[in-house]
């Protein structure tokens, strides 16, 4: 696997879709990993690529819209593309209303599909890059001392520094220095940029 390239996953239990959705999607520089069933895409070690799930509603073990629930409560956030019979539609615009970025009655046109791939890529570009900003101040957050991540959760919280010296009965001097090392620690510039890392990483409703 060209680990470069967006990964699409098709799960479907039609192989002969399979085997068609394969050879379109790598023809247009695409790694591509099938399925004829949602608990072998569930078992799937899912690599941290821009990706995309092209989702039959119609499956012989787990519905489609199951599915979709099943990866929304495990945090996998991988858009996707529902692929379903006419008789299904009604089912897709639930799947829509879940997040899906789109659904393709069956037999759909090739340019249809490759459309909804690229948004679905680039939703998954963003999403990714989110992410990773996310774990990376959760990184940072971890090399706070106790009296410093307290220090950082109440400034997240807007209050002023004389506040918190009051609040926890300690010099204001001292809450500047622990101030000063969490703004160095988070390598923030601003103090408005230290409440925005917080709100990220969930520290500020904490």
């Amino acid at each position: 696997m060209n680990k470069r390239k967006p990964l699409i996953y098709v799960v479907d239990d039609n192989v002969s879709i399979c085997r068609a959705l394969t050879l379109l999607l790598k023809s247009h520089g695409f790694n591509v990993e099938t399925f004829t069933r949602a608990s072998s895409f569930l078992k799937y070690k899912h690599p941290k690529l821009p990706s995309c799930l092209v989702l039959d509603i119609r499956l012989p073990d787990v519905n489609g819209l199951a599915l979709q629930q099943i990866l929304t409560r495990r945090g996998i956030n991988i858009p996707i593309i529902f692929i379903t019979g006419h008789s299904d539609i009604p089912m897709s615009v639930k799947g829509m209303k879940g997040g899906a970025i789109d659904f393709l009655p069956k037999p759909f046109a090739k340019k249809k599909l490759l459309n909804a791939i690229t948004l679905a890529i680039s939703k998954s570009l963003a999403q990714n890059k989110k992410e990773a900003e996310i774990s990376k101040i959760k990184r940072r957050i971890k090399t706070l001392s106790p009296r410093e991540l307290e220090v950082f959760r109440l400034v997240a919280k807007g209050m002023m520094s004389k506040n918190i010296a009051v609040k926890r009965g300690i010099s204001l001097q001292t809450i500047k220095v622990h101030r000063g090392r969490v703004m160095q620690k988070m390598r923030a510039k601003t103090v408005t940029e230290l409440i925005h890392f917080a709100q990220k990483a969930g520290v500020a409703s904490s």
